[in-house]
């Protein structure tokens, strides 16, 4: 994928997380401008019986457009996108996001690393990846892809996280460009 179809000024913000991530999202949403450019993309470890409510929960919490994914559908900016439980996300050339339900990867489908490898590969430098608390390794390897491909990478202190082992595991492993704790969090994006 050539990363120069790729408008220059339009960013994309990747949050993925686990347990505990939630409620980092739920405060964070209601911090962000309204006239946010980036397009926001959720991945977040979930059952398929909690999806129907994540949607509505979200949009109580912002005014900026939230929905679900759904195949083949082009991001605008200043939206937030949630990815639906059990699909993985693929990111394409026009801004497209494709739904895959291939095998599950660090036992997760979405795979946070999926979404960041894939964003990584479209977007380059102009993708931003947060990683949440969360109870796996699963996000990692994303993160290590998006900072070759002159991404910005951004950790959750563990010690702010509900569980620590996800961002724990990414500082094992490599530096990314922000440790931040929640409340640093929505500074930064606003930022943007």
């Amino acid at each position: 994928m050539e990363k120069n179809k790729i408008e220059e000024a339009h960013k994309l913000l990747l949050i993925g997380g686990s347990a505990g991530s939630l409620n980092v999202i739920l405060k964070l949403l209601p911090l962000l401008r309204t006239d946010l450019l980036p397009s926001i993309v959720v991945v977040i470890h979930r059952k398929n019986t909690f999806d129907t409510l994540l949607q509505d929960l979200f949009s109580s919490r912002t005014t900026l457009p939230v929905k679900e994914i759904e195949d083949k559908e082009t991001m605008q900016r200043g939206s937030i996108y949630l990815v639906p439980p059990d699909y993985h996300v693929l990111f394409e050339n026009d801004g497209i996001l494709s739904l895959d339900y291939s095998e599950k990867v660090n036992y997760s489908r979405p795979s946070i690393d999926v979404a960041f490898e894939s964003a990584a590969q479209v977007y380059g430098s102009n993708l931003i990846t947060v990683l949440l608390s969360g109870a796996s390794s699963d996000g990692v390897k994303g993160l290590i892809e998006a900072k070759r491909n002159n991404g910005i990478t951004i950790v959750q202190d563990p010690a702010t996280a509900e569980t620590p082992y996800m961002p724990m595991q990414a500082l094992h492993v490599m530096q990314p460009d922000f440790i931040l704790k929640p409340e640093e969090l929505g500074a930064y994006i606003n930022s943007l």
